[in-house]
Order: structure tokens, then C-alpha cells, then sequence
């Protein structure tokens, strides 16, 4: 498929294999479900064994590619490093050298194949403009280091959020720059057993700024409208919300973890009309990475932004003050609140979608306060 936006055709499957590191190899799959490279490792394992791929021969060659000949190709057939030697490498000198080798010549090797799709158009992108590809690639391993050692977040509650199917995801918005969003995103996608992909509602600035506005689109972002988040709703998608909004991202520190007003309850009319299920989530630990002390508001209004916040670095320590403090994070996704059976009548009825708006509301500021009683330190 070239890289042409195409909602009506499926995405591309991902290979079955696990990477050296154990992760899951993000590869687009073959007709075998492995990608190239694993591919190839199972032919190479299947050779020395004496045997085909999918025989057992010398070895065992599981349902599915999972292939045991000699080593260990696990979870559809990535090889071990100490596994790839030809009949040259008996030395133990050369054995080291190849292990040594081995995990920067699968990401070379995975490196280039991503470089080729790029340059070649095989790459997929959907109706609005989400590139799970550059996602998996590159915008997501550069979050990883901030996600595991920098916030070192703790994620809770995945098993509320379903492995397939719609879903509305809710969650508090704090901490003047959206990266609590992003994190959400990197746990659902990294943590969650499904791995789903978080498609996220953004105000209309996201869509405005230079740079900004392409990634927002790429990484799976789309405007905070009813008719866009029906729509990945209808499709099955997760879809995030922040119902706070500016007033929530900006707000001074002395009012950290206190919710704003969740707006006229769109987001529940959306919920109610597809019948979704909110899953309320609670994010502790962003309100920390930038203390926003006061706001710029005439230099903000000259550049055509909410505010310019003043933080105890910023802009104090010029572009030093830019870097987030190491607060500690816990990511909370609390049990689905169901709209299914409230029935068509429920949207014509103001106060059940101001029930359902507080509902959520109270669900995610009391998860807020007990996890801040139980987190027992800002940076610890």
C-alpha cells in the first residue's frame, strides 16, 4: 500500500517475532506473518537443524513460527544472538564478536527497512493522516526514555481498558505542556496487553503551529470535534479525551490536582450516542515536570498562544528551564463507566449527561487524591 490515506483498507499486521530485547518486533508481516528479517533467521535456524521451515527436524518448530533448533527463536521466530553462527564461527573469539554484533546489526538492519518504506511510499496512513509507522519508529522511542527513567511511570488499572472495541478514555489535563497525553499514549501502546493505539482529540492550535501541526497528525491526533471522535469510535478506536482542556493545562501550581470544569459534557454526548464506554484515567506526576508559577499573558497574546508560563527555571534559565523536572508518575486507568444502556432518550436529557459528566469528574479527582497519599514523594 502506498502512502495514501485509506480508511476503507485494514492496517497491516505486525510480525509475530520478538525482537533480541523481547519486545515485540514492530515490522510490517509477510504472508508467513514474519517480517523479512525473521523471515530469514527462520530459514537460517531450519538449515542448520537439516530441515525446512515448518518441519520438525533436529528441532522443535512450533505452531505459528515459534522455532527451537539449537537455540531459542521465540514468539514466531527471532533467533538469539549466540544463535547465529555459520559454520566459520566455532572460535570463541568470533562466537563473542558475533554476540557483541548482533543487536546493533538487527537494528541497522531494521533501521534500513524502515528507510526503504519511507523513501519507497510502502507505508500506510489512514483518513486522518495517523502514520502508526513513524509512531512505532521514531516518536515513540524517543518518549521511551523520558516514560522509563525520567518520570518512571507506574501504570495501573490496564486491565480496564478493553483489548478490542471502542472506547472513551478520560483523563485529567495538568502540567503546561500535554506530555501527560503522550504518556497515556506510550502505556496503552507499550503496556497494554493489545498494544492499542490512543487516537487523541486536540484543540485547534495543536493543528496551527509550524512542526507541531504534521506530528499531531501523524502520531494519531485529530481535532476535538463530535464528529471526528464518532467516527473512530464507529471504527473501533480508542479515543482520548481531556476534558479540561487549556484551563486545565495551564493552570497555576497552587492549584495542582484540583480538576477544572469538564466543559458542557461533550464528550459524554459522544459516549452516549455511540453507546462507548468512558474509562476514566488519573495522572499524578505531570503537574510537577513544569511548576507554573504566574503566566506572560501580554507576551501570549502577541503570539497567538493561551500563556507563557513562568516556572522556577523558565525563562530564567533560558532554554536549561525547558527541561521537565524528574517528577514521579502514576498513571491510573479506573473501571468503565457504560452508556450502552441508557438509551437514545438519555442525550435529550441534560441532567443525565451532567450525572454522567460528574461522574467521571469525581471518579478521576478521587483516584487523583489517594494516589497522591500513596505516592509518598514528588521525585521519589
Amino acid at each position: 500500500m502506498s502512502a495514501q490515506a485509506d480508511g476503507a483498507q485494514a492496517p497491516r499486521a505486525r510480525c509475530r517475532a520478538l525482537t533480541t530485547k523481547g519486545q515485540p518486533c514492530r515490522n510490517p508481516a509477510g504472508p508467513s506473518g514474519l517480517c523479512a528479517r525473521h523471515e530469514r533467521q527462520l530459514r537460517e535456524a531450519a538449515a542448520r537443524v537439516g530441515g525446512r521451515p515448518g518441519e520438525p527436524s533436529g528441532g522443535d518448530v512450533r505452531a505459528g513460527g515459534d522455532v527451537r533448533a539449537g537455540g531459542d527463536v521465540r514468539a514466531g521466530g527471532d533467533l538469539p544472538s549466540g544463535d547465529r553462527r555459520g559454520p566459520t564461527d566455532a572460535g570463541g573469539g568470533d562466537q563473542a564478536t558475533a554476540e557483541a554484533l548482533a543487536p546493533f546489526l538487527d537494528w541497522a538492519e531494521e533501521a534500513l527497512d524502515f528507510l526503504r518504506r519511507r523513501l519507497t511510499g510502502d507505508y500506510p496512513i489512514d483518513d486522518f493522516g495517523y502514520d502508526p509507522e513513524l509512531v512505532q519508529h521514531v516518536l515513540a522511542p524517543l518518549l521511551r526514555p523520558l516514560y522509563r527513567h525520567w518520570w518512571r511511570v507506574e501504570v495501573r488499572g490496564l486491565e480496564h481498558v478493553p483489548d478490542t472495541g471502542a472506547a472513551l478514555v478520560v483523563a485529567n489535563h495538568a502540567g503546561t505542556l500535554p506530555f501527560d497525553a503522550l504518556m497515556v499514549a506510550l502505556a496503552l501502546l507499550d503496556e497494554h496487553p493489545a498494544h492499542r493505539t490512543l487516537r487523541m482529540l486536540a484543540a485547534d492550535l495543536a493543528f496551527t503551529l509550524p512542526v507541531v501541526a504534521p506530528l499531531a497528525r501523524k502520531s494519531g491526533n485529530t481535532l476535538a470535534c463530535n464528529e471526528d471522535a464518532e467516527r473512530l469510535l464507529a471504527a473501533g478506536e480508542l479515543v482520548g479525551v481531556w476534558p479540561e482542556g487549556y484551563k486545565g493545562l495551564g493552570k497555576p501550581f497552587r492549584d495542582r490536582y484540583r480538576l477544572q470544569r469538564f466543559g458542557r459534557g461533550g464528550f459524554v454526548e459522544v459516549a452516549l450516542r455511540t453507546g462507548t464506554p468512558i474509562v476514566p484515567v488519573a495522572v499524578v506526576g505531570s503537574e510537577e515536570i513544569y511548576p507554573m508559577l504566574a503566566s506572560l499573558r501580554r507576551v501570549a497574546r502577541l503570539l497567538g498562544v493561551p500563556y507563557v508560563p513562568v516556572t522556577p527555571t523558565f525563562p530564567l534559565l533560558g532554554p536549561l528551564g525547558l527541561v521537565p523536572l524528574p517528577s514521579k508518575w502514576v498513571i491510573e486507568f479506573c473501571p468503565p463507566i457504560e452508556t450502552s444502556g441508557y438509551g437514545p432518550d438519555a442525550l435529550l436529557d441534560p441532567m443525565a449527561v451532567f450525572d454522567l459528566t460528574d461522574q467521571v469528574r469525581d471518579t478521576i479527582q478521587q483516584t487523583l487524591y489517594r494516589n497522591l497519599a500513596d505516592r509518598g514523594g514528588v521525585f521519589l
